[in-house]
Parts: C-alpha cells; structure tokens; sequence
C-alpha cells in the first residue's frame, strides 16, 4: 500500500522585522504601513522573484498588481492545482500605501482602484469576494514588495534565505 506524506507549512522561526505587522485575522489593512504577506508559487517562479523582483499580473480579481495575503495558509494553495511538493510561499515586506477596501464584487473602485490613487487594494475575508473566505491584498507597484524568505513545505530542503 502506497502512503503519502502530506506536506505541512509553517513558520516556527517568525519573528516580524521592525516597523512591520503581523496578520490580526479580524484587522483591516490599514494605509500607510507596512506588513508580513505571503505569495503562493512555483519553486521555479520562486527562484525567478528572488533575482528578478515581482512583476504585475496582467489581470485578476483587482486588475493589474501583485497579489498577497497576509495569510500563510491562503498563499500555500497557490499555485491552485499545482504538485503542492514543488510549490513554494515567498515572505515578503509589503508598504501597502494608501488601500482601496474591495469588499463586494462590482465594487466601483474594483478594477480601477490604481487610477484612482490607491497603490494597494485589500479583499477583507468573509465578504464573498474570494470563494477561500480568506483575504487577499493587491499591490500595484513591486517596488512595494520586498522578498523576506522562500518557505517550503516542512519535510522539504530547508528554508531559503536573503
């Protein structure tokens, strides 16, 4: 009989740089400062952002940015259907600017949150945007992200660090 290990994330050695916020499950993304956020990957995209820097998607639930959470768990489901073995979460700084709150699909601000004068829009968990129910954040500039550390599932490589 064939048994699979199911591969289990965690972060034991959290500890958040000065300055910067911890996810609060129930606290909104607030303007103005800067937070831990998870981005749920490839190992090989991984590797990419680590020489490279994020990039925009094209487009999304928000439009054009890069998507994060401060949610652990949400990032490791990403990328959906993909071998969870070679995912990989990328922690990272986030300084998310000034946030449009997107809390209902069709939101006026939805997709234009950016022309608009927002540099980050953040989904709250629980208002039926995100099937998951967890929360999401949108950042329109990388420039606004700085990668921490690639996490892996535990029972994997160790964790790689910058």
């Amino acid at each position: 009989m064939y048994s699979r290990r199911t591969p289990v994330w965690a972060e034991d050695d959290f500890a958040p740089p000065a300055g910067s916020f911890r996810l609060q499950a129930d606290s909104p993304i607030e303007s103005g400062k800067t937070y831990i956020m998870y981005h749920g990957t490839t190992s090989m995209a991984a590797q990419s952002i680590q020489r490279s820097g994020f990039k925009q998607s094209e487009d999304g639930m928000l439009g054009r940015g890069v998507y994060l959470s401060r949610d652990l768990e949400k990032a490791s489901r990403y990328p959906i259907k993909h071998p969870e073995e070679d995912r990989r979460v990328i922690r990272a700084l986030v300084s998310v600017g000034e946030v449009a709150k997107i809390d209902r699909q069709g939101h006026p601000l939805q997709k234009v949150w950016h022309d608009k004068g927002y540099d980050s829009a953040w989904v709250p968990a629980d208002c039926g945007m995100v099937k998951s129910g967890l929360e999401e954040t949108c950042v329109y500039d990388p420039k606004r992200i700085q990668v921490l550390k690639i996490i892996q599932p535990q029972g994997q490589n160790t964790l790689l660090q910058f």
